[in-house]
């Protein structure tokens, strides 16, 4: 049995804010319902998707509905799509290993939906497709039987199958770097660009787009259909959120100077493909996204230029309440290009025409809408840091031969609010990564270094307070250190990479060590490093008793 696609319905499981839903509704598909708890997702969803009967409720209470509730309040369809909430497994959390429990129960809320609606009498489900981050391939089973999800009967339902795995968006067309895995029923979609020279760059999303403010007198072009809009009528676009230095410099630090890791743009590479648009809109992060904004200065990308770098069309709406709000929307949501290449492969599978050229969407929204354009945003206030504010960081921009000195405070008694601080050797990363304390030795060094480093130590302790100082000092802002010409964590690292840096005959060379375990070499800049932190940590720690 084959379907006309303008006929083929289908309904989105954790909607959120439609991304999904668009891709099969540009591909000529009928998105007829949707379901999340998330109150500006099921807004969104429903102003984008006027003919789906979009509802906010808890997807695992849904999926455990009574038969007749069940069938009452999900209509069958066609296909079934979802994307569950991915926080758990992703990367950016805890490096990914947060809290899996509550992950898997919603993939698997989700896979009941999916067996009720498949196994029922009758049923026209033909096929179905979960979205989640690629880590959750090893949370997901190749099958469930209907005993596992709670249900009745001895059927099996096939999760795994040959078109399962993981898809990078960029090569569907979305003009960003983002793979997601995928598995369900379905085909596999052919990829929309296969050489590398035609993936689409950042500057060509930024170029269409204009600036800020620029075109809201002009034509705008969508970077992704073939459509315009008059720039006053692009939403979320003409307004310039600055970044603080605060901001900036912390993601600098953390994006050029991050350990063992490699050097990322700053701010980014518009020669590039887009990287993966984050959920959550943080800028004092490796992760952020920052761009440059002349003078020196820097801004946050617009809320319509993350949606383009997601393939949104530009006419597509966002209803939160806020700059964060409407962030995460598009941050959560699947690229409708990926999502428009699942579903023309079904259509190819039915053999029937997909649509190719884009509808206008119409929305349905009751004025409701909030626009960031004309929005005047201030630059974000530095806060104090929390009482019990870890430290962990190395001499700025110094890595050598993976050897890093680091200065830290986690061997404290965070519960007592009892804080230590300490100097550390690392070397490399990984399996391979090793931690030394080594004792202290002057002879190691010349005459030439223990003046200079003599003379650095001797004026630093004039600045010096007790570990619980120190903490609190960290924890101040940047200004009020300023103010107070206070030295913290920050700026005791900087203050030694400038007597490394000052030191005009620090070689290379190597320089012998004593460990607990055996001696070893370690670079010569590394061993002033640590020689001078250990002395400053000694002072302190004198002023601690």
């Amino acid at each position: 049995m084959h379907f006309r696609s303008n006929s083929v319905r289908v309904i989105d499981i954790f909607c959120g804010a439609g991304g999904f839903s668009e891709g099969f509704r540009q591909a000529g598909f009928e998105v007829i319902w949707g379901v999340d708890k998330w109150e500006p997702a099921v807004i969104t969803h429903r102003a984008n998707h006027p003919s789906s009967q979009t509802v906010m409720y808890d997807v695992e209470r849904l999926s455990l509905l009574p038969d007749e509730e069940f069938d009452e309040m999900i209509p069958d369809a066609e296909v079934i799509i979802g994307s569950p909430p991915c926080a758990a497994f992703s990367n950016s959390n805890k490096s990914g290993k947060g809290d899996k429990a509550e992950g898997i129960r919603l993939i698997e809320a989700f896979l009941r939906i999916v067996a009720r609606k498949k196994w029922k009498s009758g049923s026209i489900l033909r096929y179905w497709i979960l979205e989640n981050v690629p880590n959750s391939e090893n949370y997901i089973q190749d099958s469930y039987t209907a005993k596992y999800l709670g249900l009745e009967g001895d059927q099996i339902l096939q999760v795994k199958n040959t078109s399962s795995g993981i898809y990078n968006a960029v090569y569907y067309g979305v003009p960003s770097r983002r793979k997601r895995y995928f598995c369900g029923k379905f085909p596999h979609p052919e990829k929309t660009i296969t050489d590398k020279a035609d993936i689409v760059l950042l500057k060509e999303v930024l170029n269409r787009l204009g600036k800020p403010n620029e075109k809201y007198s002009e034509k705008i072009k969508d970077p992704n259909y073939e459509f315009e809009l008059d720039g006053k009528d692009v939403s979320d676009h003409h307004y310039i959120q600055k970044l603080a230095r605060h901001q900036w410099k912390t993601a600098k630090r953390m994006k050029q100077d991050k350990g063992y890791m490699g050097k990322m743009a700053f701010p980014e590479n518009i020669e590039k493909p887009a990287r993966t648009v984050m959920a959550s809109m943080t800028f004092g992060a490796r992760e952020s996204m920052i761009y440059g904004n002349g003078r020196g200065s820097y801004r946050a990308p617009t809320i319509r230029e993350i949606a383009s770098l997601m393939s949104f069309p530009i006419d597509y709406r966002f209803y939160g309440k806020s700059i964060g709000l409407k962030y995460r929307l598009v941050g959560n949501a699947v690229p409708p290009k990926m999502a428009y290449a699942l579903a023309k492969a079904i259509t190819l599978k039915e053999n029937i025409k997909p649509r190719e050229t884009y509808q206008p969407i119409i929305h349905r929204d009751n004025g409701h809408f909030f626009d960031l354009n004309g929005q005047k945003i201030s630059p974000a206030r530095e806060k104090r840091r929390h009482p019990k504010s870890r430290f962990k960081y190395h001499i700025p921009y110094l890595i050598v031969d993976t050897y890093r000195v680091e200065l830290t405070n986690h061997h404290s008694d965070f519960q007592n609010l009892d804080f230590k601080w300490g100097v550390e050797i690392h070397r490399s990363q990984g399996p391979k990564a090793r931690v030394f304390t080594p004792n202290q030795s002057r002879s190691v060094f010349t005459e030439e270094e223990l003046q200079k480093m003599d003379e650095f130590c001797n004026f630093l302790e004039k600045s010096l307070v007790s570990y619980d100082k120190f903490q609190m000092i960290y924890r101040m802002t940047t200004y009020e250190r300023r103010k107070q010409s206070l030295i913290g964590p920050f700026e005791l690292l900087y203050a030694v990479r400038d007597l490394i840096d000052n030191l005009a005959r620090t070689s290379n060379m190597s320089i012998r060590i004593k460990s607990p375990t055996a001696p070893f070499y370690i670079p010569r800049k590394i061993g002033i490093g640590y020689y001078v932190l250990c002395r400053a940590i000694n002072e302190m720690e004198k002023l601690s008793l």
